[in-house]
């Protein structure tokens, strides 16, 4: 191909290599830029080639291993940036600027435990200050909530991830600490420097082995090499701590579950020497746009957190 078909076809698309251009600037990096946008290295760098050929300056210089924009790059990005964002988000603006803020919708993903202990608060936050909104809360979980985000079935998704696929993001605000629950008069209510060990001959009740709780518990067990037996599996947070309140047998569960109400009823003593926290956050699908409504919702879990994008844009293992 001819240098001036070359810049022809760069011309009469020129929507990819800015996008590509914004990637590299932002991120620093040609690999992570491609990730970004599912495109191959080479991809990205004969983009990023034709741009500065069609323009004639040099837009990166290399530094190590990272790229930094030139003068002439620095000013190309100040003009490119908010042309690529606002036609990547045209779609989504339009049909958010036609319903409004105040006449849209807002679908947000998340399990029975985010809905029941965490959203409550947000949910009236939001409401209060969006009456408008006709809010849809999905209780799903597991490969359920991942083929919604997918699909953009849901806005966005709230709740705890341990493996973080890598079309999605994953950006955690709270941490709960994992607890080990039993009745009042239980030997491991008030028995001191309680070790793993100790729960080895009670038998535990789990939600159902397909769940991340399950998976981590046994986890942590069989690399300890401590034995354990599970008496009984159900689900939902609030069936298990009734189950140990009745006496049923004891359970590992997240912080995130007990309440002022359960004191009365339950003996809480941390496990967080054995047990890693538990995250939660807001999941999204990577390279989404946001509506406003979105947006707000967001800013009620954690202000300025979708400013920072490099939680919506990156892997987990570069953050």
């Amino acid at each position: 191909m001819s240098s001036s078909t070359a810049r022809f076809y760069y011309k009469g698309d020129r929507l990819k290599p800015l996008r590509a251009f914004c990637q590299v600037a932002r991120l620093g990096s040609v690999s992570r830029a491609a990730e970004a946008l599912f495109l191959s290295q080479p991809a990205v760098t004969l983009q990023l080639q034709a741009l500065e050929r069609e323009l004639g300056h040099p837009l990166f210089e290399r530094i190590g291993r990272r790229f930094s924009l030139t003068r002439e790059g620095q000013v190309l990005y100040d003009l490119a940036r908010p042309l690529v964002e606002g036609l990547d988000g045209l779609d989504g603006e339009f049909r958010g600027r036609l319903k409004g803020l105040q006449a849209g919708e807002l679908h947000v993903a998340a399990g029975s435990s985010t809905i029941l202990y965490l959203l409550p608060a947000l949910v009236q936050a939001f409401r209060a200050q969006h009456p408008e909104v006709q809010l849809v809360l999905h209780n799903v979980t597991g490969k359920d909530g991942l083929g919604l985000l997918r699909a953009d079935g849901v806005d966005l998704a709230v709740g705890s991830m341990l493996d973080v696929p890598t079309d999605l993001a994953y950006a955690p605000v709270y941490s709960f600490d994992p607890m080990l629950i039993c009745p009042p008069d239980h030997p491991l209510a008030s028995k001191p420097d309680l070790k793993l060990e100790d729960l080895s001959p009670y038998g535990l009740i789990l939600p159902p082995r397909r769940l991340t709780t399950y998976r981590l518990v046994d986890l942590v067990f069989q690399q300890r090499r401590v034995p354990y037996t599970v008496a009984l599996e159900v689900g939902g947070w609030e069936v298990i701590k009734q189950y140990v309140a009745m006496g049923l047998g004891i359970s590992i569960v997240t912080a995130i579950c007990l309440t002022e109400a359960d004191r009365t009823r339950l003996v809480a003593r941390s496990l967080a020497d054995y047990f890693p926290p538990r995250s939660y956050g807001v999941v999204m699908r990577k390279g989404k746009y946001l509506s406003p409504q979105a947006r707000a919702f967001i800013d009620l879990i954690k202000p300025g957190l979708f400013e920072r994008r490099d939680y919506f844009d990156s892997g987990p293992s570069e953050r």
